[in-house]
């Protein structure tokens, strides 16, 4: 069963593939030797250059996104203070996101389905998104990627309480919606150290070297007829119903190691130490504030995309942020080692994620960025940008490139 939504203006998905205008692509600063690509341009034509021209159908391992929420707002930086970010009527506007419902989602929905294309067959989808309109999202999400490929509804605690006089619970919370293309995605397990307390409630135990351990049974549900797992342990059987965790060779080297601890009525356990464990799972409930002070209005926790860059993706993997804003994402790819492609339609955007991205050239522990810079028009309007905010952005290049 599919669950679809009915809105005025839903387009075909096959008029939407079909008739999306390429857009035109042409380079201010070409780094040689780089994948690297940060674009300025509406990402609709310039996805649709990247499925018709580029060449990167079935591509891209990862794609983040964090599009505009629907606020009915717009976004400007305050010139005045350099880390002042609001929707003041003065200031440099940032972006707009002014949007009927209907014209909103399918906004997100054409987009989506173009991304759906780039996305590789092991490849990862998180929207960023809040409750207001998340929940509509979803359901546009799972007729695009299917039920199926649904994965998490990450709650994202963006900041401290606030004190608003409103009536309603406090927001402190934001969703992150996690798909995939099929059931064979790049999965990099996550985890979170062990805090003091953690340590001290889980393995509550301590060994004669002072190493704190916990233990668990040896053996697990169901029972096996053939094989060594169902085999006598020490001359003891599994319980009824059960079988060994492993076969009885293991488990014989596991007690001359003395990593097996024996109770005083004879029972087995396995010791589980603290110091050999990664941490804790990651769950689907993440603190990551965002910046107090922002250098853009949609700028996101730098933490948070290092571990969705390094949870769903690998060494050389292409990662696409359709809504780059600030940079965090191409940034958090550069890092990790993977090839990146950043587009927006905000000068402010593609200004702030250059000067960001000169932090990493002064990182001696990192070779230096290279990235090339495009502008992506409309096919049908070439002169979609003024001479002076293009001289204005070369400026900005030039001054990366010394």
């Amino acid at each position: 069963m599919v669950v679809e939504l009915v809105y005025p203006g839903k387009k075909p998905e096959r008029e939407i593939l079909s008739n999306t205008p390429v857009a035109n692509i042409r380079k201010l600063y070409d780094s040689d030797d780089t994948d690297n690509m940060l674009i300025w341009g509406d990402n609709m034509p310039v996805l649709k250059w990247l499925l018709d021209k580029g060449g990167y159908v079935g591509k891209i391992d990862l794609i983040y996104i964090d599009p505009p929420f629907g606020t009915n707002n717009v976004f400007t930086v305050d010139g005045t203070r350099a880390n002042s970010v609001s929707k003041a009527k003065q200031g440099v506007i940032a972006y707009s996101d002014i949007f009927k419902l209907e014209e909103y989602l399918e906004f997100m929905r054409e987009r989506l389905i173009l991304l759906r294309e780039l996305l590789s067959e092991e490849g990862s989808i998180y929207v960023h998104i809040d409750s207001k309109v998340g929940h509509y999202v979803k359901i546009i999400m799972d007729e695009i990627f299917g039920v199926k490929n649904f994965r998490n509804d990450i709650a994202r605690i963006k900041c401290n309480p606030k004190n608003f006089k409103r009536k309603g619970y406090g927001n402190i919370k934001d969703m992150v919606l996690f798909y995939t293309k099929t059931d064979k995605f790049i999965w990099n397990e996550p985890y979170t150290p062990y805090s003091e307390e953690d340590i001290k409630r889980l393995f509550p135990k301590v060994d004669k070297d002072g190493r704190r351990y916990t233990t668990i049974p040896l053996h697990a549900p169901g029972e096996t007829n053939k094989g060594n797992t169902s085999k006598p342990f020490k001359g003891i059987m599994p319980p009824k119903g059960r079988h060994w965790r492993t076969d009885v060779r293991t488990l014989e080297e596991w007690d001359r190691k003395g990593l097996i601890e024996w109770s005083n009525t004879g029972v087995p356990r396995k010791k589980i130490y603290a110091d050999e464990q990664p941490g804790k799972r990651v769950q689907d409930i993440w603190e990551f504030k965002d910046p107090q002070y922002p250098v853009y209005p949609t700028q996101k926790n730098y933490e948070m995309l290092d571990l969705i860059i390094k949870t769903s993706s690998r060494d050389n993997s292409y990662v696409l942020d359709a809504f780059c804003g600030s940079g965090t994402t191409l940034l958090a790819a550069q890092y990790n080692n993977r090839k990146w492609i950043g587009i927006d339609n905000s000068l402010l955007a593609i200004k702030t994620t250059i000067e960001r991205l000169k932090s990493v050239r002064r990182n001696l522990f990192m070779p230096n960025v290279e990235f090339s810079v495009l502008i992506g028009e409309r096919e049908y309007n070439t002169q979609q940008y003024n001479i002076d905010e293009v001289k204005s952005l070369l400026n900005v290049i030039k001054q990366f490139s010394l």
